[in-house]
């Protein structure tokens, strides 16, 4: 865990510019009303509509925000433990989750640069706190930090202390997408890409089950890896594109994407004909993890074009 101990505050980023009306405050910003062992609430999604709503909320009780990918399995871990830890406060924080995957403006806006990363909200500021895994002392430690800063911001409110909003409903998903989904959910990496191929073969103009393919693929590729040594083959045959690719997917499960991209690029242009379609494909895919409005995916698009032509 990379800690900043200080909470810092001065000099944060302004949310304004998120600023949209949003359809409803979060319904997990309620938290579970008084008497007994109620279940925690669910982890806030974090949007660009709805920011500017936590922001506000931020001047009552903290918002404390994980940054994860899809991609990485120990950034979703996290969010469920700072939930746990954070429940136990009893209602003096909201808990929210961001997927950098999805949420590129808000991971730029914040400089989110690997997941997981944690960041705080308070009096509508936002004060990073760790990078990396910890362990739940620490995340302890961390909290009662941010209580401490927000105390000092006059932010002392519970969620407790306000009227549950209704959650409404999600939305059920396609059928071969929650195939998929429960696939994932119990490792079976090889069953989800069979049921996004079979969605993409009944609609090839599905990009969420291309994004979902792509973002399972590497998690399948990667599952086992030994990061040290793959890193060690890459470098010992530069000119082995397996090799090259093999590290690429670790950086972008590590969240360094730019150098994912630039290793990729450089195969592409040190390579010819099967190789070099094989690193073109690779990085096509990876432009599908990280989303096509990720202001990097344009970045090295324009830049495999005039590679290849």
């Amino acid at each position: 865990m990379t800690q900043n101990p200080e909470v810092p505050l001065r000099g944060a980023p302004d949310l304004s510019q998120f600023a949209q009306p949003a359809p409803a405050a979060p319904a997990e910003s309620a938290g579970a009303s008084g008497g007994g062992a109620a279940a925690l609430p669910a982890p806030v999604d974090v949007t660009e509509a709805n920011l500017n709503d936590l922001a506000q909320q931020s001047t009552e009780v903290p918002v404390v925000i994980v940054f994860l990918s899809s991609a990485s399995p120990a950034s979703r871990e996290l969010v469920e433990r700072v939930r746990t830890v954070a429940g136990s406060y009893q209602g003096r924080f909201v808990v929210g989750r961001c997927d950098i995957d999805i949420q590129g403006g808000i991971a730029q806006a914040l400089q989110i640069t690997a997941v997981p990363t944690v960041v705080a909200l308070i009096a509508g500021r936002p004060a990073p706190l760790f990078q990396g895994n910890a362990e739940d002392a620490q995340i302890k430690d961390v909290l009662d930090q941010v209580l401490q800063v927000a105390a000092q911001h006059g932010v002392t409110g519970t969620i407790g202390a306000t009227a549950p909003t209704a959650e409404p409903e999600p939305e059920p998903l396609p059928p071969l997408h929650q195939e998929a989904y429960d696939a994932i959910e119990r490792e079976d990496f090889e069953a989800a890409i069979a049921a996004y191929d079979q969605a993409l073969r009944e609609n090839p103009k599905d990009h969420e089950a291309k994004a979902g393919r792509a973002q399972v693929a590497l998690m399948h590729r990667t599952r086992t890896a030994d990061l040290a040594a793959v890193r060690k083959a890459a470098a010992d045959a530069p000119a082995d594109v397996d090799a090259q690719m093999a590290v690429a997917d670790m950086d972008v499960m590590g969240g360094q994407v730019e150098d994912a991209f630039r290793r990729l690029l450089d195969a592409v242009r040190g390579s010819a004909g099967d190789e070099r379609e094989k690193v073109r494909l690779r990085l096509i895919e990876l432009f599908d993890v990280v989303g096509p409005t990720d202001p990097r995916v344009g970045e090295a698009r324009r830049a495999l074009s005039a590679a290849l032509f």
